[in-house]
């Protein structure tokens, strides 16, 4: 019987790695792809309109570019909300190819026709190579699926039914009070909240005298002015102290 030579291990180890993606549904080539993917999705910072919690200030990466809660407002055009893209069926990109997916991403416009709004950056999406618009989209196909409609769109004359980022301009802008300027602070009670001390009585009567309220922090020290300033009360003249006796 002829006897069979062994495969060399570099062979082997790429059958392996081939059989591995295989198993996962991936080609070694699509994994680069993935890879590259995830990279512009991450450096274009997508989860800032599309995770859910970041606009708020607490990311939600549980449920990673599953959508936004904070829309946008558009000047005469409405709110609009940062799309779930997860390839969720009923509420993500679960039905778009990764063709209509990348054309949404460089030229704006929706399998359906409709062209997104102006909140989404296509000015700058445009400039992407159709090969990295791809690479993005097979990465977002790898997502865990999110189930999560976000809200709207709504028109310029429809209510929001959630946050919303609006532009205002200077005279119609109301700086939102922090929770601590007023009243006591959370950790204390009512009970334990400082009060103000009592005056003290005056010497001569008896009545407590008022209390002088302090300057602002950095106002200006009053400075006396001439009528302010009186003359000291002349005292009893000195007496010439003794001379000690002439030699």
């Amino acid at each position: 019987m002829r006897k069979l030579s062994p495969l060399p291990a570099s062979i082997v180890l790429m059958l392996v790695s081939g059989s591995i993606a295989a198993a996962a549904g991936t080609s070694p080539s699509n994994s680069a792809q993935v890879a590259r993917g995830k990279y512009l999705v991450s450096i274009i910072s997508c989860t800032d309109c599309h995770t859910p919690g970041t606009l708020l200030g607490k990311p939600d990466f549980t449920r990673y570019l599953g959508g936004s809660e904070v829309g946008f407002e558009i000047p005469g055009l409405g709110v609009f909300y940062g799309p779930n893209l997860t390839p969720d069926k009923e509420t993500g990109l679960g039905n778009w190819t990764d063709e209509q997916i990348a054309t949404a991403i460089t030229a704006g416009k929706r399998p359906d026709g409709r062209i997104l709004a102006p909140a989404m950056p296509v000015d700058s999406f445009k400039n992407l190579s159709h090969a990295d618009a791809l690479a993005i989209a097979a990465y977002l196909k790898t997502l865990k699926p999110v189930s999560n409609k976000v809200p709207g769109p709504f028109g310029p004359s429809q209510k929001p039914t959630s946050f919303v980022f609006q532009v205002l301009p200077p005279n119609k802008y109301t700086p939102t009070v922090p929770p601590s300027a007023s009243g006591p602070k959370p950790s204390m009670t009512p009970a334990q909240a400082p009060t103000p001390a009592a005056p003290m009585p005056s010497p001569a009567s008896g009545v407590p005298a008022p209390v002088p309220t302090p300057a602002p922090a950095g106002a200006p020290v009053p400075m006396p002015t001439p009528t302010d300033v009186k003359a000291p009360t002349p005292g009893p003249a000195t007496a010439t102290p003794p001379q000690p006796p002439k030699q």
